[in-house]
């Protein structure tokens, strides 16, 4: 060690200190908030648990793979003593209603527009463990996650003072609103901790009535199978008929619960030039959406959030939004998906097709029905044309 860095050591040595250092080189980094907790004893982890039992995170099998994990992160990190909780602000000023009233376009949920915030926000985290090794000690160990492991993130995050989980189950921050990505880095250094935001929602319930799908049994309850965002990104499978009505013009997520939110009023705009909308992805155009084949999505959406999705789910969420629409300029484009080779795609643009219900939409559904070989898909068929005339050769 140099004796510049003795210097600096001897003067961050006490743990305030110390804290405080961690918090100033964190800042550094771009992370707009920062705040320290213990590790033992996650917050809401039996709520958690309630809330699986609950069945409330629906096809989520991951989260209850990973639930003791969550619960108790001594288990699996037996030599971590705190956590460094650090949010980034994504938020860029581009409102929803310039193009909301547009029916071809759709909505992509704000933290999408730009590139995917894991590998950058988990490299950072990684250059603050590597400035804290060199500060202190090479012997130091930390472990970052951003999203990627079982970390009940936003409970720690409350607890280090970041904010308070709010009733539509974000964090909060008063000053910060709840625009912003959730990391921590696990550390085997006793720190000292954070005070806990108070909970600042009061009598509000603009979030809960907001909602389009109803997707809140209550305050701080959140119904994952009927959240937009679960619907749209993390379920795999076929979107219930019975909420398609309901997602509207959403293709990717949603934000509306956010858009409500009293503290989302006047907050400052990111800065960070990775979370700036990319082309094409603040109220996209529908229609050229459907002509993506899987490597022009992939090429598309390299480095994207959307990625996640993979193009099956993107070519149902964006059918549902045209069948919502009801505009007949794209019942030639949603003719060219009956055809697709995933079932999934080709029963929801069938749905569409009968949501729009035009004599072209009924002819290629007609056409589809009889060469059809899935079961699911010719099922979602049989109801679209029920949906468009009622036809008794083709049943229910």
């Amino acid at each position: 060690m140099d004796a510049t860095q003795q210097e600096y050591s001897a003067v961050v040595q006490p743990p305030e200190q110390l804290t405080q250092a961690i918090k100033e080189e964190a800042h550094r980094l771009g992370f707009e908030l920062v705040g320290i907790s213990p590790v033992s004893d996650p917050p809401h982890a039996q709520s958690f648990a309630d809330w699986l039992q609950a069945g409330y995170s629906g096809e989520m099998a991951y989260l209850t793979r990973t639930e003791q994990a969550r619960r108790h992160p001594d288990t699996w990190l037996p030599w971590a003593r705190s956590v460094v909780s650090v949010a980034m602000n994504y938020y860029t000023p581009f409102p929803r209603e310039a193009d909301h009233t547009d029916a071809s376009r759709g909505w992509i949920s704000r933290y999408a527009w730009g590139d995917d915030y894991h590998t950058m926000m988990e490299s950072r985290l990684d250059s603050l463990l590597g400035w804290i090794r060199h500060t202190i000690g090479q012997g130091i160990q930390g472990k970052a996650y951003v999203d990627a492991g079982p970390v009940l993130e936003k409970g720690f995050a409350g607890r280090a003072g970041i904010g308070w989980i709010g009733k539509n189950t974000l964090l909060i921050s008063p000053k910060h609103g709840s625009y912003f990505f959730l990391g921590e880095l696990f550390l085997s250094l006793d720190l000292p901790a954070d005070q806990p935001i108070k909970n600042r929602c009061g009598s509000c319930d603009l979030c809960l009535k907001a909602c389009p799908t109803d997707a809140f049994v209550g305050p701080y309850r959140l119904d994952a199978r009927r959240c937009i965002s679960y619907l749209t990104v993390e379920l795999k499978g076929s979107i219930p008929t019975s909420i398609r009505p309901l997602i509207g013009d959403h293709i990717f997520g949603c934000d509306i619960c956010q858009e409500v939110c009293p503290y989302n009023i006047n907050i400052k705009t990111s800065t960070e030039p990775a979370f700036q909308p990319r082309e094409g992805l603040h109220a996209p155009e529908l229609i050229p959406l459907l002509a993506l084949g899987d490597e022009q999505f992939r090429s598309r959406f390299k480095g994207s959030p959307i990625k996640r999705s993979k193009r099956r789910g993107l070519m149902r969420n964006v059918a549902v939004a045209l069948g919502n629409a009801g505009s007949a300029e794209s019942v030639p484009d949603l003719i060219t998906l009956l055809a697709d080779p995933e079932p999934l795609v080709r029963g929801h643009a069938a749905w569409a097709l009968g949501q729009i219900g035009t004599t072209e939409a009924r002819t290629a559904l007609d056409a589809a029905y009889t060469h059809e070989t899935d079961p699911d898909a010719k099922a979602e068929i049989a109801q679209a044309l029920t949906a468009c005339v009622p036809s008794p050769s083709h049943g229910p």
